[in-house]
This record gives C-alpha cells, structure tokens and sequence, in this order.
C-alpha cells in the first residue's frame, strides 16, 4: 500500500483541522476558493490520467460479476440512497443531496486497497474500474435531476459548468497528455507522478474549502451529525446483500470480496468536485461529501477485516 494512501484518512483530517483552524487569515481566505477548483480540477486530470481506459473490455472478461456489479451499483445503490436520505434528511435539502451525490458514485481508488487488504480479486476489481467511472460520470447529473430538480435545488447550467470544469477539461487534457507521450517511457514516468500526488491534491482543496466555509460548518454541527446513521445503514446493508447476491451466484470469496469492496466504496472526490460548482451557495453539500470518507473509510478497514474472518468459513 502507498504511504500516501495509507495514511489519507489522516490527511484529510490534518486539512480540515488546519483549514478549520486558520480560517480568520485574509490572506487564506482570499486564495481558498481558486485552491478548490485549481486542485479539484488537477486531482481528477491525475484520475483521468491513471485511469486504463482502452482497457475497458477487460470489464466484461467475467460478465456475471460486471452485470451484477453494476446493477447494485447504478440500480440498487442510487434508490436505496435516495430512500435512505427522504427517510432521515427530508428537511435538511443540502445535506440530502450531498449524501445521495456520495452513495451515487462508486469509488475508483482506494476500493483496490482494501480489495488486496482482504484478499480479494483485485485485477477483477481493476477491469472494473473504466467503466465504472464512464457510468457514474453520465449518470451523476441525469439522478440529480430526476431525484432534486423539483427542490429547486439544481440550476442545469451550474451543473453543466461544473461537468466542463472537473469532467471535460481534465479528460481533454488527460487524452492530449497520453496521446503526446504514446509508447514513450516518460508517459509511465508522468503518469506515476500525478498518481502519487492525487492524495495531496484532494487535501489542499479539502483545506480551501474548510479554510472558506470555517464559519457554516460550525454553524451546522448538529445537522452534520446527521449523515452518520444514513451512511452507517446504507453500508451494513449493503454488506448483507452483496453477501447473499454473492452466494446465490455462487462467486468465489475472492470475486465475493471484491464484488463487497466494489459496490460500498464511495467516489467522494468526484462529487466533491461536481458539487462545488454545481452548488456554490449551498455549502452543507460540499462539506457532507469530505465528511463522508471520515467515516467511509475506518468502515471499509473494518469490512475487510470482517471478510478476513468469513473467508475463512466461506
């Protein structure tokens, strides 16, 4: 496992705690919005840029475990979510829709660390990958419409400004970067680079966005202690149906393991980002997508663990 994301829970704890904490500095606050965008933005290139796009046919190698995949994750997950958020967020719009952005994007990174930290498919988990993204990417904005439109919550330009900001732009740039540097070794070398740095860059726009919005996060600390039981919920469940899809297709524990890890982690990032521009004055939304990682991710460790034990009698 790299340090970087070894260590990321803590990271990103470190730059709430550290933007919390200097949020009275001008000269911060000034410069904290254009940290978001600029490193939200450079964050997903490295995604874009890491990500084995021409790979995509890798994904259907074990049909049944990408068509049930992709049913819980895109079908099951986003009605569940959006039952989950009506049932203990109804009143509380922002946050609402900030758990459903969460529940509605499957993770496309750390879910192969714990995939390998339980001893899982991993390279089934990894042909996944592409078209998860591609997916979560079409999708995200067509549920926020469906499930948030009549709030009013939603301006459709704001969501296609920050589509073009954080999906678009990234990807073009990702594209020209693979195509300039095909078959040299430098592509491998820039390719790890911005890798490596993904972690770093999702803390400094965590940073901005806590060193921006110090003052509605402490105005709101009840309501953010909302999101724990949904969350909580949507995972223990979740667990139980992988388990029991897993055993009535009779999959292995390695592709039940991975199928596990596949369909709880979250793409927090990627919402994050899409919610910055597509709400920027509703802060809660934001705020609820780096809060959720902070208790995603202790759950993942022990869901791993967890599946250590049943592999054992599996």
């Amino acid at each position: 496992m790299d340090l970087l994301e070894k260590f990321e829970p803590i990271l990103i704890f470190g730059s709430i705690i550290l933007g919390l904490i200097l949020n009275n500095v001008s000269f911060l606050q000034q410069i904290s919005p254009s940290l978001i965008t600029i490193f939200l933005a450079l964050m997903l290139f490295a995604l874009f840029l890491d990500t084995p796009f021409s790979d995509i046919k890798n994904s259907f190698s074990n049909i049944k475990f990408t068509s049930i995949s992709l049913l819980i994750n895109f079908i099951w997950t986003p009605l569940f979510g959006y039952f989950l958020g009506n049932l203990f967020l109804n009143g509380y719009v922002d946050l609402f829709i900030g758990f459903v952005m969460l529940i509605l994007t499957p993770c496309t990174d750390w879910y192969l660390i714990f995939t390998k930290m339980s001893k899982g498919n991993v390279a089934l988990s990894l042909s996944i990958l592409p078209i998860n993204l591609i997916i979560q990417l079409v999708l995200l904005p067509i549920y926020l419409l469906i499930f948030f439109s009549s709030s009013n919550s939603i301006e459709l330009i704001d969501l296609i400004n920050s589509i073009i900001t954080f999906i678009v732009i990234p990807f073009i740039a990702s594209s020209i970067v693979k195509y300039i540097f095909k078959n040299k070794p430098i592509k491998d070398k820039i390719t790890s680079v911005f890798s490596n740095l993904q972690s770093i860059f999702l803390c400094i726009a965590i940073f901005g966005l806590f060193n921006t919005e110090a003052t509605s996060l402490f105005n709101n600390l009840n309501s953010i202690g909302l999101l724990f039981i949904p969350i909580i919920i949507f995972f223990i469940v979740n667990f139980c149906v992988d388990y029991i899809v897993a055993r009535k297709n009779k999959f292995s524990y390695e592709n039940y393991a991975s199928l596990t890890l596949t369909t709880l982690a979250r793409n927090s990032p990627l919402a994050l980002a899409i919610a910055i521009r597509s709400f920027p004055h509703n802060e809660l939304i934001a705020i609820a997508l780096v809060i959720g990682p902070l208790i995603e991710l202790p759950v993942l460790y022990i869901v791993s663990r967890i599946l250590l034990k049943i592999s054992k009698k599996y």
